[in-house]
């Protein structure tokens, strides 16, 4: 058979030739060692969390290397794509701060030198490579009707076949000759286009994978498809076209593509490209009923990135949390680093989970309230009042009301070496400022089980008659201890521990009441910082109002 005329014959219409694409899509200028890596999501307009973990160790190990990462849209599968489903991957990647080097910027937009970045817009190069294919006898068509491969499953599974699918002697087009394809071609049968494999069964090929290590496989020995009826190739055709035309170094991707490798191996062998590194991502997991699972769509609401943004995980938690189950060592550098763009920390595959790192929302939370407790009162301010503008109206007219008076609030023991770690996320601002706002206050005099009714009405009785807004906090904390000896309590806690018989309680206890009494919480930030911001005449009123509740009850 002439080759040359059966790819005449099969695309008349492709004139782009294979040495004209490498000169359209020259190799990268990128510095030795460089890694090129993309992230190739499709418009479904849902974003995984999963999504998210590979996109940042693409851009991770791209950036660690001084290299590119770049976002290229693959969106040949029409039945999943919904209306706009690339902004919702933009504004994903946005909402964490995440971008790429080149690529897909928004609808219809897009950047670099390797455009376009969008799989639907490459035609003329899937369609190049397989005519190609075809001229060198690697590739042919295949006129076989669904019905007709559904017949050879069936056939295949009745012989007990152990390997199943189009190869060997099961090709019934393989060996088609010219005249019976151009029959074919001419009476307007359909067809697709089919790899010819020339892969051996009895031989085994090697991947050294940059996570997982030495991986042993078969060789492919599928005739597998690369296009579609349609001229829309497969996922296995399109990604090794492009991710050599658009110069990939390194692809990272999900494990559940180690099925494909030898496919994928396959391929770029037939078309005489170099093949990348690849790095297989191990998924995110999740404990469930004491074993592990991946996180689900379904069943797991983290699963979608949406849940951060709407429970007000800040989006440098979350990186930073997903920074733990990429690297191991992370926390450490981050203890060490506290203040340090994540991008410093020196990103290794080695270090990467080859069986799935588990996710944790409680642990996610420690890293938020670690990230949250270095913020600033008025990034916190800024945070919490863009988050309760879209889920939190009432919060949000709260807080915007008064910036500074706001402000101030989240200002209350924040800076310094131990600054505390009250929130974890701006959902739970409501109820961290509640007290301080007399629209979400709710008084609650519950003591501790040590002090009792009449115990807390003298302690607040004496402290009204000392109490003077004025007072610096050393001159206030004092006035507190010299309370104590007269009421029966000790400002000493150390002797009350030695001889507690002695004294009905220590100064704890007697800041504990004023605190209840002023707040309604038993823990909060700066008792002293905190009656500043209510002012004399709410503290006073709290106080009282507590008194009377107090005195009420007996």
């Amino acid at each position: 058979m002439n080759n040359d005329d059966l790819a005449s014959l099969l695309f008349p219409h492709v004139h782009l030739t294979l040495e004209e694409l490498e000169e359209k899509y020259p190799p990268r200028d990128l510095p030795e060692g460089a890694k090129a890596t993309r992230f190739p999501p499709s418009p479904t307009g849902f974003m995984h969390l999963g999504n998210l973990f590979t996109a940042f160790v693409d851009i991770l190990a791209a950036r660690s290397s001084g290299g590119l990462c770049f976002l290229r849209i693959e969106d040949t599968d029409k039945k999943r794509e919904v209306e706009d489903g690339v902004s919702a991957i933009i504004n994903g990647f946005a909402a964490f701060g995440l971008s790429f080097q080149e690529g897909v910027t928004g609808f219809g937009t897009e950047k670099g030198l390797y455009a376009p970045y969008t799989q639907s817009e490459r035609a003329e190069v899937y369609q190049a490579m397989a005519k190609r294919l075809v001229q060198n006898g690697q590739a042919y068509p295949c006129f076989c009707s669904e019905e007709e491969l559904s017949a050879m499953r069936d056939e295949q599974e009745r012989a007990g076949a152990q390997v199943k699918g189009y190869f060997g002697p099961w090709a019934k087009c393989r060996e088609l000759t010219y005249e019976e394809i151009e029959q074919k071609v001419n009476a307007g049968q359909s067809w697709v286009l089919r790899l010819r494999s020339g892969g051996d069964e009895n031989k085994r090929i090697v991947l050294d994978d940059l996570i997982k290590g030495k991986i042993e496989m078969p060789e492919n020995t599928m005739d597998v498809v690369l296009l579609k009826a349609d001229g829309i190739p497969t996922y296995h055709f399109a990604h090794a076209c492009d991710d050599h035309f658009m110069r990939v170094t390194t692809v990272i991707r999900g494990d559940e593509w180690l099925a494909s490798v030898s496919v994928h191996i396959a391929l770029f062998k037939a078309c005489g490209f170099k093949l990348p590194k690849y790095a297989h991502v191990a998924p995110v997991m999740k404990e469930d009923a004491g074993g592990k699972r991946k996180l689900s769509k379904r069943k797991d609401p983290e699963a979608a990135v949406s849940y951060f943004a709407k429970e007000g995980y800040p989006a440098e938690s979350v990186l930073d949390y997903l920074m733990t189950l990429i690297n191991s060592n992370f926390e450490d550098w981050r203890r060490a680093n506290p203040r340090a763009d994540r991008f410093e920390f020196p990103f290794s595959f080695k270090k990467m989970s080859q069986s799935g790192a588990l996710f944790d929302l409680v642990k996610l939370c420690d890293v938020s309230k670690n990230v949250i407790s270095l913020m600033t009162a008025d990034e916190v301010y800024s945070g919490a009042s863009e988050w309760a503008r879209e889920y939190d109206p009432e919060l949000y007219n709260i807080l915007t009301a008064d910036p500074g008076f706001a402000k101030a609030v989240f200002s209350i023991e924040r800076g310094g070496d131990k600054p505390r770690k009250d929130i974890a996320k701006w959902s739970e601002v409501r109820d961290y400022a509640a007290y301080l706002y007399d629209a979400l206050y709710t008084p609650n005099i519950a003591l501790p089980e040590n002090i009792n009714p009449d115990g807390a009405a003298a302690i607040l009785k004496a402290y009204l008659d000392a109490y003077d807004a004025s007072d610096d906090k050393d001159t206030w904390f004092q006035k507190i201890k010299d309370l104590c000896g007269p009421l029966g309590y000790t400002p000493n806690v150390k002797e009350y521990k030695q001889s507690p018989e002695k004294f009905k309680g220590h100064i704890g206890d007697v800041s504990s009441v004023i605190r209840i009494a002023a707040t309604s919480r038993r823990n909060t930030p700066d008792l002293h910082a905190i009656m500043a911001l209510l002012g004399k005449d709410r503290v006073r009123e709290r106080i009282n109002a507590a008194l009377s509740c107090l005195t009420a009850n007996n």
